[in-house]
């Protein structure tokens, strides 16, 4: 019991460090250029030029009300259009981890996705799963979120985390398992459709909403996915239209070629049109899904995807979240345009658990 508070306490003490570090690390940031602007006493600055300050106001920091932390790009898969490649092994410490949390939390974040890599992979699980107890219970998050292949879940999780995680999205691109294989969504003799009913259960008993995300791509547009989405009955099936980044899965020094994965923008209205009876579906073309999403990749850097690759800003821990946000090329009225913000906490949601 005893060593349970004392970890309370370090955890707590480790969220009050983080904040007072990330304020300091903003605010020094912001002091630079001070010195040469400050008016001498007496004189009146005139107000700044309206074109002066359209542009200010362009140039401010954006809330990161919603961040998908990658904090691993390890995976027991090898999806051909993958566009987070394990370039690196590198994992952050676990308190070091909380601490950018909890920078974040400060700065305005509502929501946190954890992916990858394989989120699963690192400590069997339990580095996510002390991650998610941390934002829900420490940071007191609205919504807490993983997104995953599945493969390496036990119900034993559920058990010991499923109370502090409001959605689990489980990839899935294709309900024929060959198709799976083709893709590289495929692990000896398990069956990924199979793994993911199994999922969906597990789900429902310990009162996590279910997800699914699925790729659209040249090895599954002609699929029709309709009689399997409505048995599964997820809150949301995101349906991404395959995209390339350059160094990532396109390009010279890229890790992946998915240029014999991707389908043209009638391909993906096609595929969108064969499935718009169903109402948890939420379509998300590359043109809504190359800037509106905050990337936090594991060195709690922001990506920049604006150029077609991934240009990582300095990293929170660093600099600070308002600074490193500013070279994050986060569109936040595209964000806002998909769909971004929706009923995220469990606690909201009307389900039939």
């Amino acid at each position: 019991m005893h060593l349970d508070v004392l970890g309370r306490l370090l955890s707590i003490g480790w969220a009050v460090l983080a904040v007072l570090r990330g304020r300091l690390s903003a605010l020094c940031w912001s002091l630079t250029p001070l010195s040469l602007s400050l008016p001498l006493p007496g004189w009146r600055r005139d107000s700044p030029p309206r074109r002066e300050r359209e542009q200010k106001w362009d140039d401010a920091s954006p809330t990161p009300t919603s961040v998908n932390y990658h904090f691993t790009r390890q995976c027991n898969y090898k999806c051909g259009f993958c566009f987070h490649t394990a370039k690196t092994s590198f994992v952050l410490p676990l308190e070091e981890a909380k601490r950018g949390l909890a920078m974040l939390k400060e700065a305005g974040m509502e929501k946190i996705n954890f992916s990858g890599g394989e989120p699963f992979l690192q400590d069997r699980g339990e580095f996510v799963g002390k991650l998610v107890q941390f934002c829900k219970q420490e940071l007191e998050l609205p919504s807490v979120s993983i997104v995953s292949n599945g493969s390496l879940i036990r119900e034993r999780w559920f058990k010991k985390y499923g109370e502090y995680l409001d959605i689990l999205a489980i990839s899935c691109d294709s309900f024929d398992e060959d198709v799976n294989v083709l893709i590289g969504r495929g692990q000896g003799k398990k069956n990924h459709v199979e793994n993911l009913h199994k999922l969906r259960q597990w789900c429902r008993e310990y009162a996590v909403a279910f997800k699914i995300n699925s790729v659209i791509n040249r090895f599954n547009v002609e699929e029709d996915m309709n009689e399997q989405i409505k048995a599964l009955n997820p809150v949301r099936w995101k349906v991404f239209q395959c995209l390339l980044i350059e160094g990532e899965n396109s390009g010279e020094d890229a890790l992946r070629e998915a240029e014999k994965f991707v389908i043209s923008d009638e391909d993906f209205e096609q595929f969108l049109d064969r499935h718009k009876d169903i109402s948890c579906l939420v379509p998300e073309s590359n043109q809504k899904m190359r800037d509106s999403y905050l990337i936090l990749d594991e060195y709690m850097r922001f990506l920049n995807c604006r150029n077609g690759r991934k240009e990582p800003s300095k990293s929170i821990l660093d600099v600070g979240v308002e600074a490193a946000i500013k070279f994050s090329g986060f569109d936040e009225k595209m964000f806002l345009t998909r769909g971004g913000k929706y009923v995220w906490s469990k606690a909201d949601m009307k389900l039939d658990w």
